[in-house]
């Protein structure tokens, strides 16, 4: 290799991942590529299942804890993809977690959900159940997303996941 330099100072973050982004084939859409990862945990989080939506929300929440996936070595331009894909439905915070093999505890980037009361919150987000009922049409609505993200005036994730699923006519929310 030579020594030109180029992104070497190029800073690279971690992410913890709770929901459709643990899924390989959603990041493989988003990234182009399918980044290392490690099994972790977020403590004093909850996931919750959202009403109208099949994707999840963390909130901060006393002695619970989240399980998830650490992606590592996440670049500065990846990391605003994620953040268009987040969009305004959750706020990038900071936190601490713990790495299931190793109990090392590391910094990382994860996406909680911006509304602490919102009243369609509820339960317990199975990513199980949600690979095997929904994980091929939101791949395709991804490729979508992507596909958009393009363009000079794309849409955001929520208007691409919103006429997406009523296309589909499946667990679109009610207006």
């Amino acid at each position: 290799m030579s020594g030109s330099g180029i992104g070497v100072s190029e800073k690279v973050h971690n992410v913890f991942v709770y929901g459709s982004l643990m899924a390989d084939d959603v990041v493989r859409v988003l990234l182009k590529r399918v980044p290392l990862s490690s099994l972790a945990f977020l403590n004093g989080f909850h996931r919750y299942s959202i009403k109208g939506r099949v994707y999840p929300a963390i909130l901060p929440v006393e002695n619970k804890k989240v399980s998830g996936r650490v992606l590592t070595g996440i670049t500065e331009p990846e990391l605003y993809i994620l953040d268009m894909f987040e969009d305004e439905e959750y706020e990038r915070r900071t936190v601490e977690v713990s790495l299931v093999d190793s109990s090392e505890k590391l910094l990382a980037h994860t996406y909680v959900w911006s509304n602490k009361d919102d009243p369609n919150l509820y339960g317990e987000w199975d990513f199980e159940e949600w690979k095997q009922l929904h994980l091929n049409d939101f791949v395709e609505m991804t490729k979508g997303f992507v596909e958009e993200l393009d363009l000079p005036e794309s849409k955001t994730r929520v208007v691409t996941y919103e006429s997406f699923y009523q296309q589909e006519g499946d667990d679109h929310p009610a207006s």
